[in-house]
């Protein structure tokens, strides 16, 4: 029997094969894709968001790689504990619409029982990763109630 930690490395390892993907998913589990909701967000990223299924990990890892084209994924770091896998790493991606290469470190907390994911919890650096589709300026900034705007 897979240890939490050994089926999240094995759905690591095979993110663009959907037949390995779907037998360690719970046909129920959870995929928040790096927010719970953000409309905006979703305009950019499609997959963005909270979603069920199986069938939500692979059209979301199947969306990236259509976005973008993957340089390196790397794990720097994971640790379990029970159910619970926490990953840390990095990952450079080039957007396929304007060739802008980003490096992000990302992060996952996956739960998993009877060799099933049946939650997936995904972060990035978001600003970075939209950023590589940005066509325009960021828009204007005032985050530091001290200072004047800003535009980006």
């Amino acid at each position: 029997m897979k240890t939490p930690k050994e089926v999240i490395e094995l759905f690591l390892a095979n993110t663009t094969n959907p037949e390995v993907m779907r037998p360690i998913i719970n046909p129920d589990a959870t995929y928040i894709s790096l927010n719970f909701e953000n409309a905006e967000l979703q305009r950019i990223l499609p997959w963005a968001g909270t979603h069920k299924g199986a069938q939500a990990f692979i059209d979301t890892f199947a969306g990236v790689n259509e976005f973008w084209t993957i340089q390196a994924f790397e794990v720097q770091d994971i640790f379990s504990e029970d159910e619970k896998v926490a990953v840390f790493g990095t990952f450079t991606y080039t957007s396929r619409t304007l060739n802008k290469q980003i490096t992000s470190p990302f992060s996952i907390l996956a739960k998993v029982k009877g060799e099933k994911i049946y939650h997936f919890m995904f972060m990035e650096d978001t600003f970075a990763t939209t950023g590589s589709f940005r066509v325009t300026a960021a828009g204007k900034f005032q985050s530091n109630p001290n200072e004047p705007e800003f535009e980006l």
